[in-house]
């Protein structure tokens, strides 16, 4: 049987903390808790379950943490958990057995991450694998019979263990803060996290969010080589910064570079609530329902669901159009059933 170090890092957790270690302490081998600087109760909640409690100056770096974190686990593998995680006894029993017959050879474990569309957080899928079990020590292994070569990849085992998130709200205003401070000090994201930033700026910004990220975005779109997915994906940042600041020259400048191609879903959102906003409604129409069934999203699930169908049925209410309104009504009940 292997040994697991559970790692976490904390900060202001007292609401769920003793919820998640209820779920997960007794399955591993100890408990490694990091805090970032709380002023609740949450590490005299963390000192019930383990006294290897260490303080880390916030340095507005998660990597950074999580990695004081892992340095302080002894054991072969360590579990990385976040505060707001349960695991249900279904699930417990399952990671129970993983503990018991995990291969040694096996270096990281991926586990659903589940109940992801609640308080919309930046994911468009209720379930996603992630990796949650790393190898604390990898052992480096050459492969093949002639040119040889030492194995880079991490040999994955893919779990059925449903991690079930159980957030009290999203994390949009610090995560758009983190971005804004990364981006005004000149720093370039990475294309992972550029994209994640396009999308919480999508599903969850304010006007000033769109407005502290245009400058970025316009400078991505002065690149050569630049990809297909962050052509539009800044586009629509620049487009959707421009259209709140009521400057439509540039808001179409940037739109229609989105739609000289396929488009996509939030392109034609974003013109449907245009027309709306000027009653030009039967325009808006056109481009609800363009979003909802002609086009993909390329950042929010919604965008080509619930948001254009919410949009169709307005419009229709309004131009006096009842049994069109519930019709759209109807398929847009039967989608979020």
């Amino acid at each position: 049987m292997i040994t697991i170090s559970l790692c976490m890092i904390v900060k202001n957790e007292e609401r769920v903390l003793a919820r998640c270690l209820d779920t997960v302490a007794d399955l591993v081998d100890e408990v490694i808790v990091v805090d970032t600087g709380s002023t609740d109760s949450t590490k005299q909640i963390a000192s019930k379950y383990t006294d290897k409690i260490y303080d880390f100056q916030w340095i507005d770096d998660f990597s950074a943490a999580r990695n004081f974190a892992f340095s302080k686990a002894t054991k072969e593998y360590i579990y990385s958990a976040d505060a707001d995680e349960v695991l249900d006894e279904e699930n417990r029993q399952r990671f129970r057995l993983l503990k018991e017959n995990l291969l040694p050879e096996i270096e990281m474990v991926q586990m659903y991450y589940g109940n992801q569309l609640q308080f919309g957080t930046v994911y468009n899928f209720d379930e996603e694998l992630r990796p949650k079990l790393f190898k604390r020590v990898r052992n480096f292994v050459w492969e093949e019979k002639i040119h040889e070569a030492v194995r880079l990849e991490p040999v994955i085992f893919d779990s059925d263990i449903v991690i079930t998130h159980m957030p009290e709200n999203n994390h949009s205003g610090r995560d758009l803060a983190n971005f804004r401070k990364q981006t005004r000090q000149g720093q370039l994201l990475s294309k992972r996290l550029e994209e994640m930033y396009a999308r919480e700026l999508v599903m969850c910004g304010t006007k000033e969010d769109f407005h502290a990220a245009k400058d970025y975005f316009l400078h991505r779109l002065e690149e050569a080589n630049l990809s297909q997915d962050a052509l539009i994906y800044s586009c629509l940042i620049v487009a959707k910064a421009a259209r709140t600041q009521q400057n439509l020259q540039c808001f179409w400048k940037y739109m229609t570079k989105v739609l000289v191609g396929e488009g996509c879903s939030e392109a034609c959102c974003e013109l449907g609530a245009l027309y709306e906003e000027q009653r030009d409604l039967e325009e808006a129409a056109i481009w609800y329902y363009n979003a909802a069934f002609e086009t993909k999203p390329a950042l929010q699930l919604d965008s080509g669901e619930s948001i254009p169908l919410e949009g169709l049925v307005r419009v229709y209410e309004a131009m006096g159009l009842p049994e069109t309104a519930k019709e759209y009504a109807d398929i847009l009940a039967e989608k979020i059933k």
